[in-house]
This record gives structure tokens, sequence and C-alpha cells, in this order.
């Protein structure tokens, strides 16, 4: 890796003409003292080229791997790569290639970590150019997040580094889930930084509302335990009210109180309920299992790697 003191990881997957763009205005603000570790995300109908680097001044890598893995798995080979040529003074910026992430924005993202009481920047978003529906569903995702997980979640990928964070991040498993759940696990420091979004270069985005309720399970994943603690209470509390309304149906059953046909419904309602509450726990209790029993489990990113190619300006 070269000596800039900026790092600049990002994915791409078949989006040559912004990342081209992307590029041209990183070397337009930095002066070409950037360092780019673009991940070709198994591109075939527009493989990313290191022309696109060397053509306006920059030097980096293009790591393309073997297949499409996608988006957050894709960062974490990035980082991981960066975490191995890394020196102490450089600082990592992730961003997208799309241009929603600006690249004007990346000094004042970088400001912060001067301080050594802060480790990650995160940006949050003064204003958005998504569609209602979007922002519709990131309120009710954040809100479910929160109480789900316990903790509030308002950031996405774009977040600047210090080389301790980077190491720190690429030995957990979870990286490769969910980038921002993970540095809200990891325990660092962490910094927001109020940022407007751009708009996208060109194109339309490639993630549709499927991939944004999966984006957002995913986050919920890395907090797999708090959540099953959390649904279990709850759960338990539903049991409890339910077998407290079985009780109080018999009691009135026995006194007469009950009108005909009334006993049987309510009873066979509560007794469902009950059941249902038992069968999520257990559910969750299972799926807890099998996701720390896929995180505990080591990857070498090397594996998903096909080739590097080396842009020298």
């Amino acid at each position: 890796m070269s000596v800039e003191d900026l790092i600049i990881v990002t994915p791409i997957y078949e989006d040559v003409a912004a990342s081209s763009r992307l590029f041209k205005e990183l070397s337009i603000s930095f002066d070409g003292n950037v360092f780019i570790v673009a991940v070709d995300d198994g591109s075939v109908k527009e493989p990313v080229s290191v022309e696109s680097m060397r053509s306006v001044g920059l030097n980096g890598v293009v790591i393309k791997l073997k297949r499409n893995v996608g988006h957050q798995r894709a960062i974490s080979i990035g980082l991981s790569y960066v975490a191995e040529h890394i020196s102490g003074k450089q600082r990592v910026v992730i961003m997208d290639s799309d241009g929603e992430d600006t690249p004007e924005s990346i000094k004042t993202l970088l400001k912060p970590l001067e301080s050594d009481d802060i480790d990650v920047v995160v940006a949050q978003r003064k204003s958005r150019v998504e569609s209602l529906k979007f922002k519709a569903f990131y309120v009710v995702y954040k809100q479910v997040f929160n109480l789900l997980a316990g903790r509030k979640i308002s950031f996405g990928n774009f977040m600047a580094l210090k080389p301790n964070a980077v190491q720190r991040l690429v030995a957990m498993q979870e990286l490769g889930t969910h980038v921002a759940g993970t540095v809200l696990s990891s325990k660092l420091r962490i910094e927001p930084m109020l940022l407007d979004r751009g708009a996208r270069y060109a194109g339309k985005s490639k993630m549709n509302f499927v991939g944004l309720v999966l984006h957002g399970f995913k986050g919920l994943m890395i907090f797999a335990e708090d959540v099953l603690v959390r649904v279990g209470i709850a759960s338990a509390i539903v049991a409890g009210l339910a077998l407290l309304g079985g009780v109080s149906a018999i009691i009135l059953k026995v006194l007469g109180f009950a009108t005909p046909g009334w006993f049987s419904v309510a009873l066979g309602i509560l007794l469902l309920v009950f059941l249902q509450t038992g069968t999520m726990t257990l559910m969750m209790l299972m799926l807890t299992g099998v996701v720390k029993g896929n995180s505990s489990v080591p990857v070498d990113y090397k594996v998903f790697v096909d080739d590097i190619l080396y842009a020298k300006s």
C-alpha cells in the first residue's frame, strides 16, 4: 500500500459510470493524495478497471471477487485488505461509489478523528433524497431496531476510522453481515456527524424494498442474544396474561357467569396465544444459536478474492 494519508474503501457492483465519477471527484478534492481500495463485487457486465483510477492520477487497488457476496461482505473484504497494510498515521473512510456519500464531506468527517477520544466518526443524514417509501421504512426500522436490540442506529456505511478501529472490526466475524451494527457492538468510541446526502452520479439504486428489509434484519442478527432476551420477556408477559385469562375464564364458568359457547371459545383462543408465545421463544432461541454458531467460524477474506489489480498513477 502506498503512503497516502487517506484510504478510501468502496464496494462497486456493475456501476462503472458512477465509480469513475467518484474517482475523479476524489482526485480533485484531495489532489491525488488518496489511496483507493475498490472492491469489485463480482461484476460481470461492467467490471471495474484500474485504468479509471490511473487516468485521474490516483493510486489504489481493485479487489476482484470470485462472486457477488453483497454490499456488506464486500466492505469487510476491503477493510481486511487494508488492515494488513495500514500504518498508524493513516485514516480510512468507507463510502459508497454512487455519489450519495459525497467526497466533499470527507474532510468534515475526518476532523473529529484528531481527538484521542474518538475511534470512529459516522455520518448521520441531515437531508435525504430517497423516495417516501424508503423514508417511511427507515423510520419504522429505527424504532423496531431500538425496541428489539435496545440500541439506536442512525447511520449507515459512510464513516471514518482510525487504524485501531479497522483492526478491531476485521477481527469481528459479524462485519460481513452488517457493518453499522458491528460498529455499534464493537465498543469503539463513536462520534456522529450530521452530513447531507448527495444525489446519485448515474443510474438507479440496485437496492429494492425486499433488499432493504433483509438488510434491516441482518442488523438485528448482530444483536441476536439481546433480541432473544427482549422477545423472551415479551413472550413471557403475554403467556402470563393468557394463563391468567384462562384461569379467569374457568372461574367464571364454575360460578355460572359464562354464556353458552363463550367459555370454549375464550379458553381456546387463550390456549393458542400461550402456545404461540412458547413457539416464538423456541424459534428465537434456535435462530440465535444458528447465528452465533456461524459467526464464530473464522473466514479468511482471501477465499473470496479472484485477483488484485494495482493502479499506479
